[in-house]
């Protein structure tokens, strides 16, 4: 079975940046669109990038300019860099093909914080 692993999450400053990583175990990227996914404390997991199998991305409206969304399908890895965080960003973050199909993974915690 497929597993995705999340990395790269951290605390950070507001206006600060981290890079996250998604890793799969078996080549699944390159056949689907992958999704950055976000769930906040007592709120529903929301949808924040998704990135189509040529490599063309797409972004909610509250992160559109501050979050990139890559691949690399020869990795079978997917990439978020977010730049200019803000404590509204602060979730577990995690990826999954688009729509999604496959096990949540653990995520990624990102909490931004002074």
């Amino acid at each position: 079975q497929v597993q995705l692993v999340e990395s790269g999450g951290g605390l950070v400053q507001p206006g600060g940046s981290l890079r996250l990583s998604c890793a799969a175990s078996g080549s699944i990227f390159r056949n689907y669109d992958m999704g950055w996914y976000r769930q906040a404390p007592g709120k529903q997991r929301e949808l924040v990038a998704r990135i189509n199998t040529v490599g063309s991305p797409d972004y909610a409206d509250s992160v559109k300019g501050r979050f990139t969304n890559s691949r690399d399908n020869a990795k079978n890895t997917v990439y978020l860099q977010m730049n200019s965080l803000k404590p509204e960003d602060t979730a577990v973050y995690y990826c999954n093909t688009y729509p999604r199909f496959l096990p949540w993974g653990q995520g990624t915690q990102v909490t931004v914080s002074s």
